[in-house]
């Protein structure tokens, strides 16, 4: 039962998987490798199951992920009982691991943590995934809070919309002109399909989705569809027959350095809209189709924990979320 997990030894192994080797997490707690090694061995020994594979870094097992989450727990209510206690150390931050996909991290993400009261000590880990990836992060215990495109609930987490964020098609001008003449609205499929393409990496099929929908008017990106990063594809690399967008394809893999790519001419691509005005005012980039876009549901998933530190950055992020993203209407 977990009840009579020792403790030292879960603390151990969570040490383990967050440092990702059994030296770091010897220096973190100040004992010998070998010493870390019987701790976990120990701890498999009680529970009759392996908890880690020994691969560099070490990754849990099912078995290793709910001790994994019962560790991180753990802290985070330890942390929280010897603050209202007031016992020394209590001042120390809260340390919240938290996966958010790259265009949120770029966009409104940061704003909505500035939110948060600045006498709460806090430590942020943020990690950068797409968003099937964070779901994983949440089931192994390696976050405990994630913005992510699925609606489904992790186990023992809770889930809240956020709104969608609208995603444009765009290019500088003079790429605008040279591939597609400057004609007014939507390009066509022949045009888009011979022009240089942006895409975020080798997943991405966001622009794909674009060029094979051009009557698209909107309608939010489903679960499991094209989503960057948010620009995904659930099973890796579009076949080349899937594709909708133009054999040259420039893989860009950070939010800004798109938009800055686009904005340079390399080629069109579709950038979030938040990020996309600054850049359209300017005069750097123009729409492509003014009528048209593609909208990805994103939503906040927290594991469920009476955490007074995780319930503020939740409000936070929600708050900023209403402020910045488009609401959807079934969430």
């Amino acid at each position: 039962m977990m009840t009579d997990l020792p403790l030292d030894q879960v603390r151990t192994l969570l040490t383990v998987v967050d440092e990702g080797t059994f030296e770091a997490a010897a220096a973190v707690l100040h004992v010998t490798p070998s010493a870390v090694s019987q701790r976990v061995k120990a701890l498999e020994q009680r529970t009759g199951r392996v908890l880690l594979l020994r691969t560099k870094p070490v990754r849990p097992t099912g078995s290793g992920e709910a001790v994994v989450r019962f560790a991180r727990r753990l802290a985070a209510l330890e942390h929280d009982t010897r603050a209202e206690l007031g016992m020394s150390g209590a001042g120390e931050p809260t340390r919240l691991p938290i996966a958010v996909n790259a265009d949120s991290l770029a966009t409104w993400f940061l704003p909505a943590l500035t939110r948060v009261p600045e006498d709460l000590p806090l430590c942020y880990e943020l990690r950068r995934e797409d968003q099937d990836h964070t779901a994983a992060l949440l089931r192994e215990g390696l976050v405990m809070a994630a913005v992510t495109s699925s609606p489904d609930a992790v186990p023992g987490c809770s889930v809240h919309a956020l709104g969608r964020m609208r995603y444009v098609p765009v290019a500088s001008p003079s790429f605008a002109a040279r591939w597609f003449g400057g004609r007014s609205g939507s390009p066509s499929r022949e045009l888009l399909r011979a022009a240089p393409v942006i895409v975020f990496d080798r997943r991405d099929d966001l622009q794909d989705a674009f060029v094979r929908e051009p009557a698209h008017g909107g309608e939010p990106v489903r679960d499991g569809e094209s989503v960057r990063d948010g620009k995904s594809a659930p099973d890796g690399e579009p076949a080349p027959d899937a594709r909708g967008a133009g054999a040259v394809r420039h893989l860009v893999p950070t939010s800004e350095g798109f938009a800055e790519a686009v904005a340079a001419g390399m080629g069109w691509g579709m950038v979030p809209e938040v990020q996309a005005d600054p850049l359209l005012r300017s005069g750097r980039l123009v729409r492509l189709a003014p009528d048209r876009h593609i909208d990805v549901p994103l939503f906040w998933q927290q594991w469920k924990l009476g955490s007074p530190a995780l319930a503020a950055v939740a409000q936070a992020v929600r708050a900023e979320a209403a402020r910045t993203l488009d609401r959807d209407p079934t969430g």
